[in-house]
């Protein structure tokens, strides 16, 4: 095979990992690609390389989708090959029958590769909306901000993360992991998703400190740890929330990601950046900054009129080209950087 040939190729198989242990919608994937692949080949090899990357991957072996989207994606690798080459795959059906047979769980996992090798795994609900909550799965946004994150480490280093609206814990997890944060404060207020926090934060290697009212009075958020951040989940309602609560949390900087999602949650979520501005540490309040995906642009526009009405200067960051994560490729992002 020509090294061109090779390259397109390991780009294929990579986009189909990637998509895969992300749990991506099946229309996403490059089939069409594939189909041109298969047809300029005689053989089998890419066919179970993408089986060894997707469904036999160690990290899916270990934490697997959903059965419903395994057996999704396999029916339609086997329909692909099937419509170039006449001779059956063998291990293509024998992944199917073990999926056929296993059982639909409630909660199922995605895995997000890292650029240091390492990787960030999530529980996540089966449901997209459950439990009147919409913090128990990933949204685009959060992957935005994770890879914004990942280009700006320096922003993040040896300080002390506060965010809002955690929900699944990607942004946080991805920043524990490669951007060595001294602390880091998951946040929410729902008692599902703040269950489901802990549970990713362990799953993921990394150990809680006990939930405290005020962790600034911790020892161990003012002890810097080269390795691992101090990792903290708390319950944090915006709407009861006070100055001086959000105060004991020492933030440096603030970051939150798809929380601008109705007019209700926008005026809360200003309201708590009102009081984050008065959370002065050497004389200087904590940086801030908000992504999201641009659905409504007039909730976009309440939110930047909202920030005006409370004093909060605001820029959009430029967007970043480098694509680390697989998100609906057609999706508009934003992250702004607040002045509070």
């Amino acid at each position: 095979m020509a090294p061109e040939e090779n390259g397109e190729a390991a780009r294929l198989l990579r986009s189909f990992e990637r998509r895969f242990l992300a749990a991506r919608a099946l229309r996403s994937f490059p089939w069409q690609s594939l189909e041109e692949k298969l047809r300029d080949s005689s053989g089998s090899e890419l066919l179970l390389n993408i089986l060894q990357k997707t469904v036999k991957h160690p990290l899916c072996v270990k934490h697997p989708p959903s059965v419903k989207y395994a057996r999704g994606f396999l029916s339609e690798l086997i329909r692909k090959h099937e419509a170039v080459h006449t001779e059956p795959l063998d291990e293509l059906y024998e992944a199917l029958a073990e999926v056929l047979t296993a059982e639909e769980p409630t909660q199922c996992h995605r895995s997000y590769l890292l650029p240091s090798g390492d990787s960030v795994t999530l529980s996540e609900s089966t449901a997209i909306v459950s439990h009147g909550t919409t913090g128990l799965v990933t949204w685009n946004a959060a992957l935005y901000l994770a890879e914004w994150a990942l280009e700006n480490p320096a922003a993040f280093t040896h300080r002390t993360v506060l965010e809002l609206g955690s929900g699944a814990g990607l942004t946080g997890l991805a920043i524990c992991k490669t951007c060595r944060p001294r602390a880091y404060i998951f946040s929410d207020c729902h008692s599902r998703v703040l269950e489901q926090l802990q549970g990713n934060v362990l799953l993921n290697g990394l150990s809680l400190e006990p939930s405290v009212t005020a962790p600034a009075q911790h020892p161990a958020f003012k002890t810097p740890d080269t390795e691992n951040p101090r990792v903290m989940v708390a319950r944090l309602d915006w709407d009861v929330v006070t100055a001086p609560q959000l105060a004991a949390f020492w933030p440096d900087i603030v970051i939150a990601a798809d929380v601008l999602y109705c007019p209700e949650t926008i005026l809360s979520l200003v309201g708590v950046l009102q009081k984050l501005s008065a959370c002065q540490k050497d004389q200087q309040a904590p940086d801030a900054y908000v992504a999201f995906t641009i659905r409504n642009p007039e909730t976009c526009q309440l939110f930047t009129t909202e920030l005006g009405r409370a004093g909060i200067l605001w820029e959009e960051l430029p967007r970043h080209d480098q694509k680390l994560f697989p998100y609906e490729e057609h999706s508009e992002m934003a992250i702004l950087k607040l002045t509070l």
